[in-house]
């Protein structure tokens, strides 16, 4: 472990959470049924309160600009107050002044004209092997009243695992909220969020071992949702005796991305395997399939969600030719990019790109043809096998202008902020550019 430096650790020798039961690390998917909640929760779900997105964005209704520069494998992004909270997956947790990055129309910033929070040696046991590291975070929603921050990295303590702690920025206490969620090189999830009623979300992979997700007691490709203490929520799903309370959804091989509808409602995005990524609407105590399930009926590798009554199927999946490889997502509400209302945004990085997204309740107005048709209007997911909710149009937008884009996130301003991912050893072409990585902010034009 690192040494700590004028940071107080509390409670890292030895912390561990309640021991897990049940995890099933000597099977292959080929023994595994698809895990279910004792008893299936009620998703009260009922028709969307916003409107949905009417309008077809396009790359001329923003202007880019490069506002910070030079940062190492940047990879998650939260605004609060006047704070931009950046993570590096090779470093720490830098903060920049919101209104500087709104501003900024010239020279970028540089790594250094934000203050260093935490370094990489102030996370106790902290690694990095392949695509871990320092990755997630998020703001507690009563900043600045309530000053914490909460961090989720790779560790090493005898094993690869990942953990979440909780930072505050008043006493420099830091403490381990949630631990025990499998690692390793790659597979790592790593998003958290704050959601609706004040819980934390958290989103774990599978850590190059599929057969965990369909374990309910693992914590590997999960989807957890805790209170700011770990701890699990008042109403949990009950996944029975073997399993753990945190635990929201299941059977996600590499989520990445997580956002909130206005309604409250969860969403992510999630690698597939050798495409076959996925934008889902999430359902309490829903089973996403990985390992067993990951597409259609004319998917030649994986069995298709129609033909497993457990198995909750997404909105989009991008079919085996077709790879976005999603990372961060934002469900856009403001009103300042006009055209962009109501899309969800989703950060490619294997595409280099950025996905605009139109959700429609499915039937509402739409042809009634089924399938994925590409135009000029966008790609349509509608087929019966996905979610019976949602048809969903997805938009291509700066294909190769920015290279690998890790997260897009609203600022207070009402502008977009993405997150270049171009040193982390997977851009191609003219990828990375002398000034990479990058803070982009995108404005109304």
């Amino acid at each position: 472990m690192a040494p700590s430096t004028r940071r107080r650790v509390l409670a890292v020798t030895g912390f561990s959470l309640a021991p897990l039961s049940g995890c099933l690390t000597d099977f292959g998917s080929d023994d595994l049924g698809l895990a279910t909640p004792e008893a299936t929760p009620d998703d009260d779900w009922s028709e969307p309160d916003w409107r949905p997105a009417d309008a077809t964005p396009a790359e001329d209704d923003v202007d880019a600009t490069t506002v910070v520069a030079g940062l190492e494998i940047p990879w998650d992004l939260a605004f609060a107050d006047d704070g931009a909270f950046v993570t590096e997956r090779d470093g720490g947790v830098r903060r920049f002044d919101a209104d500087e990055l709104a501003e900024t129309d010239g020279t970028p910033l540089g790594p250094d004209d934000g203050e260093t929070i935490l370094e990489a040696e102030d996370l106790p046991d902290r690694a990095a092997p392949g695509e871990g590291g320092t990755l997630g975070i998020a703001v507690h929603p009563d900043y600045p009243d309530t000053s914490e921050l909460f961090v989720y990295y790779t560790i090493d303590d005898g094993g690869t695992g990942n953990r979440v702690v909780r930072y505050d920025l008043e006493t420099e206490d830091l403490e381990p909220i949630l631990d025990d969620m499998p690692g390793a090189a790659t597979h790592n999830g790593g998003r958290i969020a704050f959601g609706p009623g004040g819980a934390l979300w958290v989103l774990t992979g599978d850590a190059e071992k599929p057969a965990l997700t369909q374990d309910p007691g693992s914590r590997a490709g999960a989807v957890l949702r805790v209170t700011p203490d770990g701890d699990p929520v008042s109403e949990p799903v009950d996944w029975g005796d073997e399993g753990d309370p945190r635990t929201y959804t299941l059977g996600h091989r590499n989520p990445q991305g997580i956002d909130f509808t206005p309604q409250g409602t969860p969403m992510i995005a999630e690698h597939g395997p050798a495409a076959r990524d996925e934008l889902s609407i999430l359902r309490p105590g829903g089973n996403y399939g990985w390992d067993v399930v990951r597409g259609g009926p004319d998917d030649p590798e994986y069995d298709s969600y129609d033909e497993h009554d457990e198995a909750t199927p997404p909105v989009v999946n991008t079919g085996p030719e077709t790879t976005w490889a999603p990372s961060g997502l934002a469900f856009y509400d403001d009103d300042a990019i006009e055209a962009w209302t109501n899309h969800v945004l989703v950060a490619g990085l294997g595409s280099n790109a950025l996905y605009a997204v139109a959700l429609r309740p499915a039937g509402d107005g739409v042809d009634e043809s089924n399938g994925e048709s590409d135009a000029d209007d966008g790609t349509r997911y509608a087929d019966d096998w996905l979610d019976d909710r949602f048809e969903a149009t997805a938009h291509t937008l700066f294909e190769g202008e920015f290279g690998r884009l890790r997260h897009v996130e609203p600022g207070p301003d009402g502008a977009l902020y993405l997150l270049t991912s171009n040193r982390d050893g997977r851009a191609s072409g003219e990828f990375p550019l002398e000034d990479d990585d990058r803070i982009v902010r995108l404005d109304p034009a």
